[in-house]
């Protein structure tokens, strides 16, 4: 049984077969698919990316899991915001009998570079102070749009965030999206080493805020063209946090977690001017907002755009996105704390998104 309308859409759509695009090059290879250069043979000028993912079969067809995803997306779509990739079609390929499984492609927008690209082909001295504030302006409405859709990206690194070449930044691989309840945990898998808050390092319980975090850790290599924190494991990740930020009150350690606070020496917090030169007094408090250790205290993406790092220089961002993007009526956007921290509740939860949506350990989040 599909677990919303928008599932159904998908489960009963007859795919186009993706043989109407021709592959010019692999793009990248990662846990969730190989993507792909590709040419529609119906309009040679457009080139896409073609995101190929191997599905096994579940016993009600395909799983949930990729629906979501490409639901998610479908949802999101309809707005064209213009820091969200855009889905332009999904194409369903072979189907393995003996393995039970059935290769889906998902046709998205070809964007040239990513982030990381991006940083590494500027030349010294690096991204100018307005360019990295244009970039994060970017990507926090991207993330703010998600946020206000119930969406946790979850995985928010420079190689997940791509650059046209007039500079728009757009949020791309949804393969870890997941729409947010009450007390989610996060898997191992979750979020690239370097930019996991401390929340998801710990296997604590975790929201929106998480992103919040990413986006500072992005901002700060921004200026850097180096990450801020790069552990080789979950402690010393943490421990290279702990030497920037200094080691928080045990207070403020969270409970059942997988490391004690006396696992980590004491460490003072340091100055993050020592350690991003450039960056201006309003962008150390933004950053210092986002990289704070307890999720509940973190800036949200949605005071950070009216952060005065962006509204007392005289920024003034791309026309197109000061255009309203509010959800569909019927993905409400959930109420603001007084935190500005959406808030969850059942009531104010969209079952279309809630129902049926599994957490990290197999038991539904539904409530």
């Amino acid at each position: 049984m599909p677990h919303s309308s928008s599932e159904a859409e998908l489960t009963e759509a007859p795919f186009r077969n993706h043989d109407n695009y021709e592959e010019l090059s692999t793009i990248g290879v990662g846990s969730y698919g190989t993507v792909f250069k590709a040419r529609d043979r119906s309009n040679p000028n457009n080139i896409v990316a073609l995101k190929k993912v191997r599905v096994p079969f579940t016993e009600d067809g395909v799983p949930f899991s990729t629906l979501r995803e490409i639901a998610l997306l479908k949802q999101l779509d309809q707005y064209e915001h213009p820091n969200i990739v855009r889905l332009l079609d999904i194409c369903h390929g072979q189907t393995f009998e003996r393995e039970q499984q059935l290769v889906l492609y998902l046709v998205f927008e070809h964007v040239d570079q990513d982030l990381s690209t991006y940083i590494e082909r500027c030349p010294p001295p690096g991204l100018g102070s307005e360019r990295i504030k244009d970039i994060m302006f970017q990507l926090l409405s991207g993330v703010d749009f998600l946020h206000s859709n119930r969406i946790v990206h979850r995985d928010l690194k420079p190689q997940n965030l791509l650059v046209t070449n007039g500079g728009n930044v757009k949020l791309a691989d949804f393969g870890l999206a997941k729409t947010y309840d009450f007390q989610m945990k996060l898997t191992s898998v979750v979020v690239t080493l370097w930019y996991r808050s401390p929340e998801v390092l710990l296997v604590s319980n975790y929201a929106t805020k998480v992103d919040l975090w990413s986006c500072g850790c992005i901002m700060a290599e921004l200026f850097r063209r180096s990450p801020l924190f790069a552990g080789q494991s979950e402690g010393d990740q943490l421990d290279k946090i702990f030497r920037v930020l200094g080691k928080p009150p045990e207070d403020d350690w969270p409970e059942n977690v997988t490391l004690s606070w006396n696992s980590f020496r004491n460490h003072p917090p340091t100055q993050l001017p020592d350690h991003i030169p450039e960056i201006c007094n309003d962008g150390v408090d933004l950053l210092e907002k986002m990289l704070l250790f307890k999720p509940d205290d973190r800036i949200s993406a949605a005071e950070s755009l009216n952060h005065p790092y962006f509204t007392s220089s005289g920024y003034a961002p791309a026309l197109q996105l000061l255009a309203s993007h509010s959800p569909n009526p019927s993905l409400t956007p959930p109420s603001q704390t007084s935190q500005g921290s959406p808030a969850v509740s059942p009531r104010s939860t969209p079952a279309s998104l809630v129902s049926g949506v599994s957490d990290d350990s197999g038991h539904s989040a539904e409530k």
